[in-house]
């Protein structure tokens, strides 16, 4: 007992820790990382949204500091096609920084010069996106001087916007949009502690904040220099974006830090980052912001599908086995399930994060649901209850082995729903949960088989052969559904994702709710309770079965008919053929 309240305890920690990770409000710190690309994050922009990016420090080896040899800073291309067929992910040999690419989607790069300090923006494609950041002046202080200035009283900073702002800057400023007001986002007491765990020193958090910034028309502008500030050795600076009608779209932002290693190893290097992106309607992509409403109303579909079938069963109660009220049992948990998710985004959409409790909730209600169904799936395709009341070895080992990997699977997700794409864990758990998916759903398919096989064997050599037959034919549908449901929602849901337009990927997730209600459906259909269902039911005389057999195939008794009682004492007529 003390031990298995020890293990929930663990779980119960575990999930709460992973509930209390950012989701929409990014904040990633890398420590020795030698990747030369980290994707920081995916995102849909509609008119209007903005995109924040505050590098709070940056530290790179001294020999990696030449930026002609070893180019640094971060690329904001829009993708084609949900991600996959973006700048970056094309040209992989090259590094995208050293050559502006010839190309119409819009591309945003922001190339840190060191020997500067100096951040280059050069774009491609871009129509009318905003840029709001602090230019670099020709009088740039450094290292003491720069975090002097970061520390100036108000008073002072006032003094000096008012002698150096220019005629030029005052028009710009005076096109800047409506949502303008939000300034780029500033390092909190979090980051510190995350800073000084990793080893970068809290004084590079103190980048300048209070000085004055410009707004630029990426679409009218030349090359842009901003302001790269340096304390302590550690880089950095921030930039504010709006995006116009013209260039909304998927966007891919990626950190990228070329090296040759043709001559050199790998260097390795440390940042922190916070970036928060933001539509018109809230912290959701543009492809999340209708799956709140999705999931609560595809919650009460399948509520209303569970009420139904309990229904069935208490009217046919005396004919019901117990993976009848598992089924039942499936169906409630999925239902709940979408309900915390439902909850679980509208708390990501109004606050950029979640609510500790709700999401510990749903993931909780996520590993029950996941168990359920690969157990009940598992369960009916050996025909427990239905053709036979003892599991095989061969069939336990099959739940030994798909139960754990279950689990596993569940884990890998959570870890991915609550893990910055940019850290080197997230494509190995989200590559460990596309392995494991793939296992369980090939292992479920195992029992079936098995039981196909046994049914053929039992048909020809029982005396209950259209019995069998009946369920033989059961079965091979049942295969052919699993199979069906497999293909849909692994394969053919997510090439239809990829392929519409980023505003309308939200349907992926509705194409395989509404393909799980109806596998879930056509399965209750198939093994309802068999005082309802021909498949299921037992004949009530096999020597009269057999006698039917008899008589129809010798003949003798041709144009003669057999009446035979059931069990509800109603007469049935059955008329030979022959």
């Amino acid at each position: 007992m003390a031990m298995a309240h020890r293990r929930y305890l663990f779980v119960a920690g575990f999930l709460l820790l992973l509930a209390g990770c950012d989701a929409r409000i990014h904040k990633l710190t890398l420590k020795d990382e030698t990747r030369f690309v980290v994707h920081l994050n995916t995102f849909g922009f509609y008119a209007n949204g903005t995109l924040d990016v505050n590098l709070l420090s940056l530290r790179i080896p001294e020999q990696s500091k030449d930026s002609s040899m070893h180019p640094v800073g971060f690329s904001l291309a829009k993708s084609r096609v949900s991600g996959v067929l973006s700048f970056t992910a094309e040209e992989t040999d090259s590094c995208p920084l050293s050559t502006m690419p010839n190309s119409n989607e819009p591309i945003i790069l922001f190339i840190l010069d060191i020997n500067n300090l100096s951040v280059n923006v050069k774009s491609s494609g871009v129509r009318d996106n905003q840029l709001t950041a602090r230019p670099k002046t020709n009088g740039q202080p450094s290292d003491d001087k720069a975090s002097r200035k970061t520390r100036a009283s108000p008073d002072d900073t006032v003094a000096q916007q008012a002698d150096d702002k220019a005629p030029s800057d005052a028009k710009a400023l005076e096109k800047a949009p409506a949502n303008e007001d939000q300034k780029p986002v500033e390092s909190s007491k979090d980051s510190k502690s995350d800073l000084e765990t990793t080893g970068i020193e809290p004084k590079a958090v103190e980048a300048v904040t209070n000085v004055e910034e410009n707004v630029f028309q990426l679409s009218k502008t030349s090359p842009v220099s901003l302001a790269l500030d340096k304390v302590n050795g550690s880089y950095s600076f921030s930039f504010h974006m709006v995006f116009g009608k013209l260039d909304e779209g998927l966007y891919n932002l990626n950190f990228h830090f070329c090296q040759n290693l043709m001559v050199e190893k790998d260097l390795p290097y440390s940042f922190s980052v916070e970036v928060t992106e933001k539509n018109p309607d809230g912290y959701l992509s543009a492809a999340e912001i209708p799956l709140s409403r999705l999931y609560i109303c595809m919650a009460g579909v399948f509520f209303t599908a569970a009420m139904v079938w309990v229904y069935t069963l208490m009217k046919h109660r005396y004919s019901v086995f117990k993976i009848h009220w598992l089924m039942a049992a499936l169906a409630f948990t999925k239902s709940i399930s979408l309900v915390f998710h439902s909850i679980n985004y509208h708390f990501i959409n109004t606050k950029g994060h979640p609510i500790e409790g709700w999401a510990v909730m749903y993931y909780i209600t996520h590993l029950l649901k996941g168990a359920l169904l690969f157990i009940t799936l598992a369960l009916i395709g050996t025909g427990w209850a239905f053709v036979k009341y003892i599991l095989s070895d061969k069939e336990k080992k099959i739940f030994m082995i798909v139960i754990p990997l279950q689990v596993l699977a569940n884990v890998a997700y959570i870890i991915i729903e609550s893990t910055e794409e940019g850290s080197s864990e997230y494509g190995l758990w989200k590559e460990i949960l596309f392995l494991v998916d793939l296992i369980c759903c090939g292992a479920i398919l195992f029992p079936v088989v098995w039981s196909i096989r046994h049914l053929q064997e039992a048909s020809s050599t029982d005396g209950k052969a259209a019995m069998n037959l009946e369920k033989l034919k059961l079965f091979r549908h049942y295969y052919v559904m699993i199979v069906c449901y497999i293909y849909f929602t692994r394969i053919i849901a997510i090439l239809l994702k990829v392929t519409m337009p980023f505003q309308w990927q939200w349907c992926y997730e509705f194409l395989v709710e509404v393909s799980t209600l109806i596998f879930f459906m056509l399965t209750g259909y198939k093994f309802r309770p068999a005082s309802n269902n021909p498949y299921l039911q037992l004949p009530q005389d096999e020597e009269d079965v057999e006698m039917d057999e008899v008589v129809t195939e010798s003949g003798a008794l041709e144009g003669i008919s057999k009446v035979k009682k059931t069990s509800n004492g109603r007469e049935r007529q059955k008329e030979s053929t022959l």
